[in-house]
C-alpha cells in the first residue's frame, strides 16, 4: 500500500474517532462463535492410551552410523563430528551437552 508522507496527519481525536468507528462496525458484524464440528469424525482420530495396536506394523529404516558422526556419551544422540566439542575419557561430549 502506497504511502503519501506530503499528506497531513491526523491528530489522535481523529485517530480515536476512526478507532471506535471500526469497533462500532465490527460488533455490528453477526459472527457465528459456534464452532460446526462433528463430534463422531473428531473422536475417530484420536488414539487412547493403552490402545490394541498388535495389528499395527511398523517399518522404520535404520541407518548405521555414519563416518562423519558420533553418539554423545551424555545425551545419547548422534551428531556430526562439527558438533563435537571434546572428548571425556575417550567418550565423546556433544557442543550442546558441553555448555
Amino acid at each position: 500500500m502506497a504511502t503519501d508522507y506530503d499528506a497531513p496527519r491526523k491528530q489522535d481525536e481523529e485517530l480515536k474517532e476512526d478507532s471506535l468507528t471500526q469497533l462500532k462496525a465490527r460488533s455490528t458484524d453477526h459472527q457465528s462463535s459456534s464452532v460446526d464440528e462433528d463430534e463422531v469424525e473428531a473422536a475417530e482420530g484420536f488414539e487412547l492410551p493403552g490402545a490394541d495396536l498388535s495389528n499395527v506394523e511398523l517399518s522404520v529404516a535404520v541407518v548405521p552410523a555414519q563416518d562423519d558422526e558420533f553418539t554423545c556419551s551424555q545425551c545419547f544422540l548422534v551428531h556430526h563430528r562439527s558438533q563435537l566439542a571434546y572428548e571425556e575419557g575417550g567418550m565423546p561430549v556433544c557442543a550442546d551437552c558441553a555448555s
